[in-house]
């Protein structure tokens, strides 16, 4: 079974006076198609609005960089939009269907990164958006009529209503211009730091796992998903695991860099390969991943296809050599029982983040 597991960067698909919307193809890169998974990259300049729109597939938006973004969403049968403040770290899941609008109100890039799963996407491995207004804006595609009648106004109103905005999909507003404060009781309980969360696994010298579900953050089960912060310090290790569950990892390296291995059927090595800034790859069901830093240290965060994902490991206490019996991983090897022993000590020592070697 042949897979191409070489991490892609993102394309740019549209560039306008607020920001440009970068996406990762399933034409190139059909491991995505495969998997049914997405990613896209936002990147709003300063008043720089996103037009409001749905999707067709759940995601989860991880802020990588900037302090003042707003995000407005309105969830199907809502009355009332909520409006969350959006900062470095923070995540923000977008259920399919749910209206959201985004902008920038600082004076530096807000970037976001959305992946996602694609199963009932119209084109896999992609996300397909609807917006409601501007040139390609649902209200443009309906005529004069149905929207004077839908709305009760009339046909000149109708006109104004959906000719109006002549920009698509990424704005920028003028100066002055007024948009919603964000409600902090929504935004705690809509958005999530990261970050600033204490992680789940901290070794000194290695780095820090953050692993993030619905059991912590409850809005995530809206959407279906998980995610994993990990930070690698300098020249670190992250060792071999595997989604036990059947669940799809899509991983998109935030900072630094660092080299990855992937393993799969047949004890086949998918991919051995060197990942940086702005990478975005896939690790299939069951396939085993790990990743070594590099000297300036690396950064990456991954969704995970299930809401209480299940990992199988091979270092640390729960490992799976350290749960066999002697006689099983003596025959397993073909090794004599000194060195088991010698191995499933080494084991218990083990650790799933690694320092690097002195």
């Amino acid at each position: 079974m042949e897979l191409n597991l070489a991490p892609k960067f993102a394309q740019k698909i549209f560039e306008g006076e607020g920001g440009t919307y970068y996406s990762w193809s399933s034409a190139e890169y059909e491991l995505l198609k495969e998997a049914k998974v997405g990613g896209g990259r936002l990147v709003l300049g300063p008043r720089g609005f996103a037009l409001p729109h749905y999707a067709d597939s759940n995601k989860i938006g991880y802020v990588l960089q900037g302090s003042c973004g707003v995000v407005g969403m309105v969830f199907p049968e809502a009355s009332e939009e909520v409006v969350l403040k959006l900062k470095e770290g923070d995540i923000i899941p977008v259920p399919s269907g749910a209206v959201s609008w985004w902008y920038n109100d600082g004076d530096s890039e807000l970037v976001i990164v959305f992946l996602g799963e694609t199963s009932k996407a119209y084109v896999p491995g992609e996300f397909t958006y609807f917006l409601l207004t501007g040139t390609q804006g649902i209200l443009g595609g309906f005529s004069t009529e149905f929207n004077s009648r839908a709305y009760n106004i009339s046909n000149e109103e109708a006109e104004k209503l959906a000719k109006s905005q002549t920009g698509v999909l990424l704005i920028k507003l003028p100066e002055g211009q007024k948009m919603p404060h964000p409600c902090k009781n929504s935004t705690d309980k809509l958005v999530y730091n990261i970050d600033a969360a204490l992680p789940d696994i901290h070794v000194q010298n290695a780095g820090l796992l953050t692993a993030l579900t619905a059991k912590k953050f409850p809005f995530l089960g809206e959407v279906g998903l998980s995610a994993t912060l990990v930070k690698l310090d300098a020249n670190a290790m992250s060792s071999p695991v595997y989604a036990a569950d059947s669940s799809v990892q899509v991983i998109y390296v935030a900072k630094g860099s660092g080299r990855i291995q992937v393993v799969g059927i047949n004890g086949e090595r998918a991919l051995d390969t060197k990942v940086k800034a702005g990478h975005l790859y896939v690790v299939p069901r069951f396939f085993v991943a790990s990743t070594i830093a590099d000297g300036e240290g690396m950064e990456y965060f991954s969704l995970i296809t299930a809401t209480q994902p299940v990992f199988g490991e091979f270092t640390g206490k729960t490992s799976v050599w350290g749960a066999l019996s002697p006689q099983v991983l003596q025959a397993s090897l073909n090794v004599a029982p000194e060195f088991e022993q010698l191995f499933r000590a080494k084991i218990k020592k083990s650790t799933i983040l690694v320092p690097p070697q002195n």
